[in-house]
């Protein structure tokens, strides 16, 4: 009778018929009011109501109860209407729906519907028509409706920002769900009622125990009540159950067995309910399928509606606290249904890597998600699997193809699988971590994608890190000398994929499918060496994420010891600390650096990271000058300690640097290294503490480069320990056999204190310092260090009177000895070649400083050494012609050694005298014209160049003759010239003048690679980041001056002599390949708008010219035009927003997909328009003026249409109204060519071209094109290979 009596709390008895009815008629969708009278009698109880009838009904529902038919006959005993008890009940769960139910009335609706719940479970609910459909779902829908939206761990991050955020939830939830009629009503209200909403934290405790309850009596009902028949009641309980699984936070591990009553947590609930409805409320795996799709998407972390795309959720704690439950609970189903769960988690695989983006983080966890999955399938299952998951490396969505790979790197950190008898013999490879890497990572190294070339090569490295002796031996395999077997995919290029724009069905997703036509064959690598290529040209790819991680992988390779440390190797990645990209060389630095600390023994690693690290200290970008700085300072300065007896090994590693600088590396001591110091010193970086104990090293084994390192230093420091640097003088002073680097040192040690010691030391230093000057015995790099620390001691005391002196003195001595030599008769007999040149140098470093104490009488001296002695000293001999060259005044006996100083000299005497330098310019210029001697003409070039500087009007005229050593047939010369005419144009002192472009970029085709790649750093790093306009601007002319046409009135006007023509020629078919090779190089640095311009500009200045007969079509004149119709018909050439190739990079973002697709179209229109208004006519004239002369061009002529029209292709008739011949003919060689390519297998979308030479990067990769004229015109070449030249396949691939 208590279950009557708390029932009649609710009035039942007083509610009419009529609004029974009307509830039951309308499904339970809506209810009218109930009443006042009955809603305040209600309302004033509070939630105790049902509170009461839920405790009283809850024995009835047990099964342990006597005769629980009995509640059904007390009802109706009671005179309780069993129909007008459940629409009670439904008004009260319909009203906690709405989102500005008040607190009290969402707590009675769950309350309501706990209490239909569990009427539902009593046996015979059906019998008395209990059960209803909408009812049900409205019950357990309630339990997600009642929580405010934005609370708790489903809260939006804007939420956080205001601590009215609870208040305004319901306003932001609901415009969500409005139809669009019900955006019409008056917002302002609307905004004003919700706005008063307001959940404080123990309102929300007590939601969170209502629901609780509600579930909890959910679970029960299904343990009694089977949900077989309603497919969509099931679906709905699945979705209600995979909300609940990210409610609230759990502590510790979740339990996926036991009695719902037991569990606590919500999520634990959630995951409870979901293991029922797989036990029995399906047929078959129906409803295993159901729940496995529906944590789909919990694995993925996204949010799932009903009728929309998944989105994105923000990766938090919570999101993958519960993304890990829901994979532990997949694993517990595996475990209990073994066999008969297999299926569907394949079904589940397949759809992690389906609907996986294209976002690291993402892809990093779903990796792991289906590592652990699979873990718990048998071998057969897994093996078949691996084979599923090769074929969908090679899709043609990128997103796909990188998501393979991070699965691939998942797997190989399990243990590798050993095979069975169960499993077959042709799928016994897919169990091993040979396959994986060898085929799924190593196989992915030339994508089409640099994205994925990039992914696969930091795969590659990873793989060495693994704590997997298995791993690093498969890798190992692929840098041996043995075979190495790879299976090598080929797919359809008529397979194009396209954006997802629906979810797929949860089933099968068979590869087949998908038009992909796999073929696998041996593909052997024969030798390490080949393998290595491949990696070699990641290293010079054109993205710089591919080179970043070549440049990764590399470095890992060379770590653990799987290729060589040689110094080929090494130098691929101190190569690349010069690389044009900024991050590039950051990457390059860190990863030499790694090496260089995990090697620290290997020499040959150690010249690497100096010659990599120690040269960007003087880089542009102020980032990467940074980055070298902190390397320096990490490996060497941080490590210089006082002198004790032991060393670590990074104090040992930090001296064997510091030594290889003062002598295998010495080149880079002077002007990087410095650099660094200077930076530093503008830092404050060294103390007094540390200089000294550096002093302390000089003592030490470590003398010499310790004084390296304190030259660099002393200047910073005021307070040190003099005592043991004049030490150091002294014992300097007193050995008879100095050591060349450390002698440099200490003077320059005792320059940097000079201002430090009193008058009478500085006097003695100065005194001994002039000694040893004057002797002049002393090696040339002494001497320039000595007179450089005499002028510094000079300076200290403040007067140039002492400096004028004693370089005075130099300057003397040095005359005296040269006229000793020079006028006497047999003084050349008894010549001392050493000697002479040593008091040259001293001469010409001393005169720098003393420009006052140098009198005519050495100017003669000087240029006597050149020329005739005796003829020069003549009293009244006339002034020497300034228009010979100096070898031409009279022979002279000096040797070349001698000659060669002698030009260094006279350079630095010009450059405090202007008149000498009027006079001695011409002939300086004059002797790299007819010069014969190599060492003689390298010093000209510098001298030119240096007083260039000074002296920019009167040797600008002469540029021409220095910039013809560019051709000059000594390497040498050529590298010299071309590195002094690069700081010269960077400066602006010269400019693009006449012909100095044309023959710079000549240095592209260079015999020498190394020049040739010294030429592309400067022409793309140094020039063309200064002048972006600089290659578009000479890009036409190029075409004329390499063909050597002269009949243009506006281009190759520039004068030139015979003999420079001749030298910088690249005419004629023998030379096509070098001409091309620079065409593509300045055609791939143009920006679109550059290359849009340029095709335009041909057009109407080359193509028009032959049209109007403004350039006659002869010899010269139809190879100027071949030339240009293979131009034009360069890949090159074409706009790179319309050469995007299928598979490549993507945008992942749908709106910036659209974006990408409407400026395709919209550029592609404009350059329709542009080639059939300007392009069009012109070529139509000339093929007709060709077919009239038979002209072989016409064949070029007709490579380049059927080239430009296959963007056209189902355009030709209107493309060439004016000619529809012509477009009958283009139509017929298009279809033989795709005729030809369907017969023939293609070659891999993903692996075409990328192995290739790449777009050129330092260094470059040179090509080696066919000729044109040898191709002729083959309707059956691709569009894209005929009649220009390209590149060959590599046949490593």
């Amino acid at each position: 009778m208590e279950l009557v009596n708390a029932l009649e709390l609710l009035q039942i008895n007083a509610v009419s018929k009529g609004w029974v009815d009307s509830v039951w008629d309308a499904e339970f969708v809506d209810a009218e009011p109930l009443g006042p009278a009955l809603e305040e009698n209600t309302s004033g109880k509070g939630t105790d109501v049902f509170r009461q009838v839920y405790k009283r009904l809850l024995p009835f529902s047990s099964d342990e109860q006597g005769n629980v038919q009995n509640v059904w006959m007390v009802l109706g005993e009671s005179g309780i209407p069993i129909k007008t008890l459940v629409a009670v009940l439904s008004y009260y769960i319909l009203g906690g729906k709405s989102t500005t139910a008040t607190v009290e009335q969402r707590l009675k609706a769950l309350q309501a519907a706990s209490v239909y719940l569990l009427l539902l479970k009593v046996p015979g609910s059906v019998a008395n028509q209990v059960f209803h459909q909408v009812l049900f779902e409205a019950s357990i829908e309630i339990i997600l409706k009642c929580w405010p939206k934005e609370s708790g761990k489903k809260r939006k991050k804007e939420t956080a920002k205001s601590s009215q955020g609870d208040a305004r939830c319901g306003k932001r939830a609901k415009p969500a769900r409005k139809d669009q009629e019900e955006m019409d009503l008056d917002e302002d209200d609307e905004e004003d009622h919700e706005g008063e909403m307001f959940f404080s934290a123990q309102d929300l405790v007590k939601l969170r125990n209502e629901i609780e309850t509600l579930v909890k009596t959910l679970l029960g009902f299904l343990k009694t009540f089977s949900l077989k028949d309603r497919p969509q009641s099931v679906e709905n309980c699945i979705r209600i159950f995979t909300e609940l699984t990210n409610f609230e936070p759990v502590v510790g591990e979740i339990s996926f067995s036991g009695d719902a009553y037991s569990l606590e947590t919500l999520p634990e609930l959630g995951f409870h309910g979901l293991w029922l409805l797989c036990l029995s409320h399906g047929e078959g795996n129906e409803c295993l399928r159901r729940v496995f799709h529906r944590l789909l998407y919990v694995i993925l972390m996204m949010r799932k509606g009903e009728m929309t795309k998944p989105s994105l959720l923000v990766i938090s704690q919570a999101v993958v606290a519960t993304r890990n439950y829901a994979i532990s609970f997949v694993c517990h189903v595996v475990d209990q249904k073994k066999e008969a769960a297999l299926p569907v988690l394949k079904i589940l695989l397949q759809h992690i890597c389906h609907q996986m983006v294209e976002k690291t983080e993402y892809r990093t966890h779903g990796a792991q998600a289906v590592s652990r999955l699979l873990a718990k399938v048998p071998n057969t299952e897994y093996a078949t699997f691996i084979k599923w998951l090769f074929a969908y490396s090679i899709k043609t969505k990128v997103a796909y193809r990188m998501f393979a790979l991070d699965v691939a790197m998942a797997l190989l950190e399990q243990s590798e699988r050993d095979p069975d008898s169960l499993v077959p013999a042709e799928l016994g490879t897919f169990l091993t971590h040979r396959f994986l890497v060898q085929n799924l990572l190593f196989g992915r190294r030339s994508d089409i994608s640099p994205t994925v070339r990039a992914h696969a090569l930091h795969c590659l490295s990873r793989c060495l890190e693994l704590d997997s002796p298995n791993t690093t031996k498969c890798v190992q395999e692929l840098f041996s000398a043995s075979k190495c077997l790879i299976q090598r995919s080929t797919v359809s290029l008529q397979y194009c994929s396209s954006t997802q724009k629906t979810a797929l069905p949860f089933k099968t997703i068979e590869n087949t499918n998908a038009k992909i036509l796999v073929i696998t064959d041996a593909f052997a690598f024969n030798t390490a060496q080949e393998t290595m290529g491949v990696l070699k040209r990641r290293v010079s790819d054109s993205k710089t994420n591919v080179r970043k991680a070549a440049i990764e992988a590399i470095a890992s390779l060379l770590k653990h010891s799987v290729i060589m440390c040689s110094e080929e190797n090494l130098t691929l990645l101190s190569e690349r600390c010069r690389d044009p990209a900024v991050s590039v060389k950051k990457k390059a630095l860190q990863c030499l650096t790694d090496l260089l600390v995990a090697c620290p023994d290997r020499s040959l690693v150690q010249v690497a990271w100096l010659r990599g690290v120690i040269v960007v200290v003087v880089d542009s970008e102020s980032s990467v000058q940074e980055k070298a700085l902190e390397c320096l300072d990490m490996v060497i300065i941080e490590h210089i300690k006082a002198r004790r007896t032991f060393e670590d090994t990074a104090q040992k590693l930090a001296w064997d640097l510091l030594e290889l600088l003062c002598d295998q590396c010495r080149d880079l001591r002077c002007r990087y290294f410095s650099k660094a110091f200077i930076l530093w010193s503008q830092q404050k970086k060294f103390t007094s503490s540390f200089v000294n104990s550096l002093i302390t090293h000089t003592k030490s084994s470590h003398s010499t480069p310790a004084w390296m390192l304190l030259s660099k230093v002393a200047g910073s420091c005021p307070s040190l320990h003099y005592e043991t640097i004049l030490d150091g003088w002294e014992k300097m002073i007193a050995s008879k056999k100095m050591d060349v680097n450390t002698s440099c040192h200490i003077m320059s040690v005792m320059g940097d204190v000079a201002s430090h010691l009193n008058e009478d030391t500085r006097h003695r230093v100065i005194e001994d310092l002039m000694t040893l000057l004057k002797c002049c015995e002393m090696p040339l790099e002494v001497i320039h260090a000595g007179v450089d620390t005499l002028c510094r001691l000079c300076r200290a005391e403040n007067t140039e009177e002492n400096l004028n002196k004693h370089c005075g003195e130099l300057v003397s001595i040095c005359e005296s000895y040269l006229s000793s030599v020079i006028l006497n008769e047999r003084g050349a007999e008894n010549l001392n070649e050493d000697m002479v040149v040593k008091h040259l140098y001293t001469l010409g470093t001393a005169s720098l400083h003393c420009p006052s104490q140098v009198g005519k009488r050495v100017f003669l001296l000087v240029q006597s050494v050149l020329t005739s002695s005796v003829e020069l000293l003549t009293e009244g001999t006339k002034e020497l012609p300034a228009t010979q060259p100096l070898s031409q005044f009279k022979p002279t006996s000096m040797p070349t050694v001698v000659r060669a100083q002698a030009v260094a000299t006279l350079g630095k005497l010009c450059l405090q005298h202007e008149n000498l330098a009027n006079r001695c310019v011409p002939a300086f210029a004059r002797e790299l014209e007819v010069g014969q001697e190599l060492a003689v003409r390298s010093n000209v070039v510098v001298v030119l160049c240096d007083l260039c500087v000074r002296y920019t009007n009167t040797v600008t005229r002469y540029i021409p003759n220095i910039s013809a050593c560019l051709r000059d047939p000594e390497g040498s010369i050529r590298e010299k010239a071309l590195i002094m005419l690069t700081n010269l144009l960077q400066e602006e002192f010269v400019k693009w003048k006449d012909s100095l472009f044309f023959r710079y970029v000549a240095v592209l085709v260079d015999p020498d690679p190394e020049i040739a790649s010294l030429c592309e750093y400067c022409l793309l790093d140094r020039l063309l980041k200064k002048n972006p306009l600089m290659f578009s601007q000479h890009f036409i002319e190029c075409i004329f001056h390499f063909n050597s046409y002269n009949n243009h009135k506006k281009y190759n006007k520039f004068p030139q002599t015979d003999g420079e023509k001749a030298r910088f020629s690249l005419k004629g078919a023998q030379n096509k390949v070098k001409r091309f090779k620079i065409y593509k190089f300045l055609l791939e640095h143009f920006t679109d708008e550059q290359r849009f311009n340029t095709t335009s500009r041909i057009s109407k200045e080359v193509l028009a010219g032959f049209v109007d007969g403004e350039l006659p079509l002869d010899a010269d004149g139809a190879e100027l035009l071949a030339d240009t119709f293979d131009v034009l018909s360069l890949r090159e050439m074409k706009l790179s927003s319309m050469t995007a190739q299928d598979g490549a990079d993507e945008p992942q973002d749908e709106q910036a997909a659209v974006v990408k697709v409407i400026q395709k179209k919209l550029v592609s229109q404009v350059q329709k328009k542009n080639f059939i208004e300007n392009v069009i006519p012109i070529v139509i004239a000339l093929k007709s003026m060709l077919e009239e002369e038979r002209s072989p061009v016409l064949r070029h002529l007709m490579g380049y249409l059927q080239v430009t029209t296959q963007d056209y292709r189902n355009e030709l008739k209107e493309v060439f109204a004016a000619d529809e011949q012509l477009a009958a003919e283009l139509e017929f060689n298009l279809r033989l060519y795709e005729q030809h390519q369907q017969e023939e297998p293609l070659t891999s979308f993903i692996l075409s071209k990328t192995d290739e030479a790449p777009a050129s990067v330092a260094p470059p990769v040179a090509a080696s094109p066919a000729p044109a004229s040898a191709q002729g015109f083959n309707p059956l070449l691709p569009p894209g290979s005929a009649p220009h030249p390209t590149t060959p396949s590599d046949p490593s691939r």
